[in-house]
């Protein structure tokens, strides 16, 4: 089973990300994913102040399921002296921000969040090899 994660960014530089199991949401575009924006509704409570500063955040985001829902601060005041931090929060204050870039950006700041709180995120698997190709035997060369 293979998992990567496809992001759908808003107007407003918010984004969601869903899982990608196998694949399968690989012939999905972006705007029929948007389209599934259940995750947004018109009542969504405001994001919590900065548990550190009390300043309002710029995102807020629960961690890998893995580590018992652990909620990531982004917050422009406390935040911004960390490298994966800052590059997030000046691609989300972009208005010509380039989604194709947020899936590394995201990640980098999530370990780095992580990272923060003492988690550290484990070594991905590496690719296994796919079926062994075809080999053409060459006849020895005939003296």
């Amino acid at each position: 089973m293979s998992l990567t994660w496809r992001y759908v960014v808003r107007p407003d530089g918010s984004f969601f990300r869903v899982g990608n199991i196998n694949g399968g949401l690989d012939n999905v575009t972006t705007e029929e994913l948007a389209r599934l924006d259940v995750h947004r509704d018109e009542d969504e409570q405001p994001a919590p102040p900065c548990s550190r500063c009390g300043e309002k955040l710029l995102l807020h985001w629960h961690g890998p399921l893995i580590t018992g829902l652990i909620l990531l601060e982004l917050c422009p005041a406390c935040d911004a002296h960390r490298p994966a931090a800052r590059a997030l929060i000046h691609w989300h204050r972009d208005t010509d921000r380039d989604p194709e870039a947020l899936p590394q950006i995201f990640e980098d700041w999530e370990t780095e969040a992580l990272h923060a709180r003492g988690w550290a995120r484990a070594p991905q698997p590496e690719t296994q090899p796919g079926p062994a190709s075809h080999l053409s035997l060459v006849p020895p060369e005939q003296d």
